[in-house]
């Protein structure tokens, strides 16, 4: 079988307390918040973690099914700990606790797909070549939060930090996805469709930026933008690898205003309530008619 998308990242244990001060601990991480809203929307996805064999219960939160995950047995396992600072969850301080063994070549299963989505948390998850290895097999799509956001060694804290590598691999990848703070990052401008541009001159061919009112897309030859409609924001966190890995999916059968419409639709109604996308492409649709229509 030929997958839409094999999303490929750690499974993280996530320790979050809100501006409030309240605690709760929970499984995270890009690979499960993408994965769910992939297989939400009925799309055919695997997903390529790894993990200690102590942790392997981590596997159960994935949506994607047993069979359908490639776990290859490691050291060390990715745990996080958010103290998010403001109601909205926009700004946060964080601490990798124990940063996941990095992905090779070597873990890409036999099995192919039409996407390979690289769903990192930190710098050092994935390497250049395990990108130049993905493009000869199909799509390249990369959330660029694995290779802008940096552990200090020392204390855990994470900080982040240009791109070194952007200009070599950018051409090697079909769907780019940043937040607007990211996008300033690589590209030293606050001006999210400026910022597009220059992300596009460097090779990727569609680049996708997140922003708490809107999704914002660019194909080098056009803008398209779709508002986010969320009524509360309770399920904040995820907002990115929903948005992402739903657009992705879509784009493999869909123009881009019908892609982007569906995809932040998913993540507006992900966004109020906790935890991953749990709903079905109905109850998007669903949503569509009720607040896009």
């Amino acid at each position: 079988m030929i997958y839409e998308s094999i999303i490929i990242g750690h499974i993280t244990k996530d320790f979050n307390t809100d501006h409030l001060g309240n605690t709760i601990e929970q499984y995270g991480g890009a690979v499960l918040y993408s994965s769910a809203s992939a297989v939400g929307l009925g799309h055919r996805v695997a997903a390529v973690t790894k993990l200690p064999e102590s942790e392997k219960a981590r596997l159960s939160a994935l949506a994607v099914g047993e069979e359908n995950i490639f776990c290859t047995w490691c050291d060390s396992p990715s745990n996080m700990v958010n103290v998010y600072l403001t109601a909205d969850k926009e700004r946060r301080n964080s601490t990798c606790s124990s940063v996941g063994t990095p992905f090779t070549a070597d873990d890409l299963p036999e099995t192919r797909a039409e996407i390979y989505h690289f769903a990192g948390l930190v710098f050092g998850d994935f390497n250049g070549e395990l990108l130049k290895a993905a493009a000869k097999m199909g799509k390249v799509a990369v959330d660029v939060q694995g290779f802008l956001r940096h552990v200090n060694p020392a204390d855990g804290k994470m900080f982040f930090e240009d791109w070194a590598e952007k200009k070599e691999l950018m051409p090697y990848i079909t769907f780019l996805k940043t937040d607007a703070a990211e996008a300033e990052i690589l590209t030293g401008t606050d001006d999210r469709k400026e910022a597009a541009k220059i992300m596009h001159s460097w090779g990727a061919k569609e680049i996708l930026i997140t922003h708490n009112t809107e999704v914002l897309v660019y194909d080098g030859k056009e803008f398209y933008t779709c508002p986010i409609k969320a009524r509360n924001l309770s399920g904040r966190t995820g907002r990115g690898d929903t948005t992402f890995a739903a657009y992705i999916c879509e784009r493999l059968s869909k123009n881009i205003p019908e892609a982007l419409l569906t995809a932040t639709a998913t993540v507006s109604l992900k966004m109020e309530t906790p935890g991953p996308f749990s709903g079905t492409r109905a109850d998007v649709e669903k949503y569509i008619a009720d607040f896009y229509g």
